[in-house]
């Protein structure tokens, strides 16, 4: 493959980076803005999904949730150091899945772990399907980081061991 290739492919990891903290930052803003759900608690909709407001303090599942101060500054800098990560990682992607996951979990990331943090001091969980018996609520910035790595594997699946060790050959 060409570098011009290896570009075009950076980009649009970075392109469904900046979509996905778009879309993550902006259904944030609604629900605490406009939709004023911290004050309502939950909106039952119709269907499976209901909207139902949580401030994540700690990281998955609850971890590190009782040390606030500390643990918020922890998880942004290790954030920070992620993103960083993925960002010259994506830069030298040269299949189209692993350029999509890799931006989807950098705009997770940055959407979650960076501006929630920094901003709110936690993150602002409100997508709520335990009708699904799925028992977290979680937002779109989550649901970016799970497809991402979904699309990770999958393209290492589909492009095989040798093709991962040596993307140019």
């Amino acid at each position: 493959m060409t570098a011009l290739n290896i570009t075009r492919q950076g980009w649009i990891a970075y392109a469904i980076a900046v979509a996905t903290v778009a879309l993550d930052q902006l259904t944030k803003l609604w629900i605490l803005h406009g939709l004023n759900l911290e004050a309502r608690g939950t909106v039952l909709l119709p269907g499976p999904v209901d909207l139902t407001m949580v401030w994540n303090r700690g990281m998955s599942f609850g971890l590190l949730s009782g040390h606030a101060e500390w643990g918020r500054w922890l998880l942004t800098g290790f954030s920070t150091v992620v993103v960083v990560g993925l960002t010259l990682w994506a830069r030298k992607a040269v299949r189209p899945l692993m350029a999509v996951g890799l931006g989807l979990i950098i705009g997770g990331a940055i959407g979650n772990n960076l501006i929630d943090r920094v901003i709110y001091g936690a993150v602002a969980d409100f997508i709520d399907v335990r009708d699904l018996y799925f028992p977290w609520i979680f937002n779109i910035a989550d649901a970016a980081i799970s497809v991402g790595v979904a699309f990770l594997l999958l393209d290492s699946f589909l492009t095989g061991e040798d093709k991962l060790a040596h993307p140019t050959e």
